[in-house]
């Protein structure tokens, strides 16, 4: 068998990684072990959320799957951070896991160029690469098959030494129910990789109908609910709710007193946890000042008869399990229908691939999801994407895929990984994205459409809504100028309850008055009413944003040009005078191509920088005066 890409798991990430080069025309297969589990989801039954909705945003902008797969998939919906500025609203969907998986595999089914190999994958193939180094040339799976290919996604989740555990009870595996995998580590040392080892973990799942749900605070989704991709006019579904409960100090002092008997504090456990979405026992600890802590009960699915209880991550013993949730008020009857453990697995730390996320030891060998040291779907997927289009860039000989931090958040990720030393598992954020005003959920189609359409990936239906998007706008932005009457504007002042000047108003001035959105004016300006809702709040925001954009803009500008002063590729670090070691040190071993990214390397100084900026003008004098 000969393929042009083939994709080693088929997660979030690897689902990402295998669309996109089958879509760029590409011969593509990928590796699972099981065909029903194809974009699984082991642990929240959730996509989006602070940061990640960006992100799931972004995946659809540029070509991806993931954002109409939960808007089919989707029960229940909400926008996040609504009382603060639109820089950090974020989406995000409760799930039917069972739906999301099924809707995602039935795509994968479908699509043109892409076989699904049920297969496990246990060596990688290299061979010597002509001027030095090694690429990859074949994928051995667990039947002694060899599948010939120059280009490789590794999208390998928790799988890789995985080990589970639940207090003193350990078993290897990647997820539960399903086996990990020893050989690819070892290959990945026997090829050079430096391996590290993470943790994350999932908290118990509960019966439906052994929760009294009368007693807790009810959350339903948003009326009416907004959908994550910008091909989904209008979603028409019947929302489901979560609930909102919490723990007592009765259930902490029960987590301290079995401390001893939780992996992640008697020695078991040497993985790192993720810092963001800490285990119960760590939350007791950590905070130790806290009487209560919020957890979630979320449905698994429209009928699913169990219930996930989000914020109670745990890997203590199945006992203490039991009794920490019958300590939770309205769960003194609840039944564990599965229990919470932790997994650890190994990665690849920082600094082994980079910025388009193949790697710097093996050509044609590209890294994505957990792999690279990430947790969550959303960030497995944008790795994914990115990984799978510059897979294909490769073999189709364009230009890779490199986003930068003021262009996307998905720039803002891979700029993270390639760059810091992660010590734990990493997870987005709206404040890692030092640009996020102008990276906003409203305008990602502009940002990066033009990406999926360098690629082949701005598919019919993509294309159409863009083009009515910017006509809209464009004609929405010609009306700012338009006056609204004496009398409609002391209407929409009663209406909105406004502070608005008497007479005679332009659009423009309307809508920077607090209190008053592009949804009233359009009610005295009929024109306004043929856009699309999504057309109006981008409208909305940019006019009542524009001086804090224009301020970005110039951050962004003079970002850019410290992205521009590029590095030379021979520069050798350590002989550079002045550079403290730590800085030397980091810059060799990750190459950053240009002075803004080694810049961004933690251990590089602003010192450190400003040497950096004397000696490409030392360079530059001397290249100028070589110059016959």
């Amino acid at each position: 068998m000969q393929y042009d890409v083939v994709v080693v798991g088929a997660g979030h990430a690897g689902c990402e990684a295998a669309l996109a080069p089958a879509r760029m025309g590409l011969r593509t297969a990928v590796l699972t072990l099981r065909r029903d589990r194809i974009a699984y989801m082991p642990c929240n039954p959730a996509i989006g959320g602070l940061g990640k909705g960006h992100l799931v945003r972004e995946i659809d902008a540029l070509g991806g799957q993931m954002a109409r797969a939960i808007d089919a998939a989707g029960i229940q919906f909400r926008m996040l951070n609504r009382s603060k500025g639109p820089a950090v609203w974020s989406p995000r969907a409760q799930a039917d896991k069972a739906l999301y998986s099924r809707v995602m595999r039935q795509v994968l089914e479908q699509q043109e160029n892409l076989d699904i190999v049920e297969a496990s994958a246990t060596d990688l193939i290299v061979e010597p690469r002509p001027g030095g180094g090694q690429r990859v040339c074949a994928v051995r799976t667990s039947d002694g098959a060899e599948i010939a290919t120059r280009a490789v996604v590794l999208t390998t989740g928790t799988f890789l030494r995985g080990l589970m555990h639940m207090g003193r009870d350990q078993l290897r595996g990647g997820r539960s129910g399903e086996p990990a995998t020893a050989a690819l580590s070892d290959t990945l040392r026997r090829l050079g990789f430096e391996l590290g080892r993470l943790k994350t973990g999932t908290p118990p799942r509960l019966l439906r109908d052994s929760i009294a749900f009368e007693r807790f605070d009810e959350q339903p989704g948003d009326d009416p609910p907004r959908p994550f991709s910008h091909t989904t006019e209008k979603l028409e579904i019947e929302q489901v709710s979560c609930w909102l409960a919490e723990t007592t100090p009765e259930v902490h002092a029960l987590i301290r007193d079995n401390l001893h008997r939780a992996p992640m504090y008697n020695g078991q456990i040497g993985g790192t946890g993720p810092r963001y979405c800490p285990s119960i026992e760590d939350k007791v600890v950590r905070f130790a000042e806290r009487e209560r802590h919020h957890l979630f009960l979320e449905p698994e699915g429209r009928t699913s008869p169990e219930i996930y209880v989000n914020g109670l991550s745990t890997s203590l013993p199945r006992d203490v399990q039991r009794d920490v949730v019958r300590r939770i008020p309205g769960l003194e009857e609840a039944v564990i229908a599965r229990y919470g453990y932790a997994v650890e697995y190994d990665f690849v730390p920082s600094g082994q691939v980079c910025d388009t996320l193949e790697t710097r030891l093996v050509e044609g060998l590209f890294l994505a999801g957990q792999i690279n040291g990430t947790s969550g779907y959303e960030e497995a997927a944008a790795q994914g994407l990115v990984a799978g289009i510059n897979a294909a860039a490769r073999r189709l000989d364009l230009p890779p895929l490199v986003l930068q931090r003021a262009e996307a958040y998905v720039g803002v990720l891979v700029d993270d990984l390639v760059r810091l030393t992660l010590e734990e598992p990493y997870r987005m954020f709206t404040s890692r994205a030092e640009f996020r005003l102008s990276l906003r959920i409203d305008n990602a189609d502009d940002r990066l459409m033009p990406y999926a359409e360098r690629y082949g990936l701005l598919r019919g239906e993509m294309r159409r809504v863009r083009d009515r998007n910017r006509k809209q706008l464009a004609r929405l932005q010609e009306l700012l100028r338009v006056r609204v009457g004496a009398a409609d504007v002391a209407a929409l002042a009663k209406r909105t309850g406004a502070s608005v000047a008497s007479g005679p108003l332009p659009v423009d001035k309307l809508l920077r008055t607090p209190g008053i959105r592009a949804r009233h004016v359009s009610t005295v300006v009929p024109e306004m009413r043929q856009a699309h809702p999504e057309v109006l709040r981008k409208l909305e925001v940019q006019v009542r944003y524009s001086g804090y954009i224009r301020r970005q803009e110039r951050q962004v500008e003079a970002a850019r040009r410290l992205e521009e002063r590029r590095l030379p590729h021979d520069i050798r670090y350590p002989e550079i005078f002045g550079l403290s070691t730590e800085a030397a040190q980091k810059l060799e071993r990750m190459r950053p191509r240009t002075l803004g990214q080694a810049s961004r390397i933690d251990g590089v100084r602003a010192a450190d920088v400003s040497l950096l900026l004397v000696h490409l003008e030392r360079h530059r004098r001397s290249q100028t005066r070589a110059v016959p």
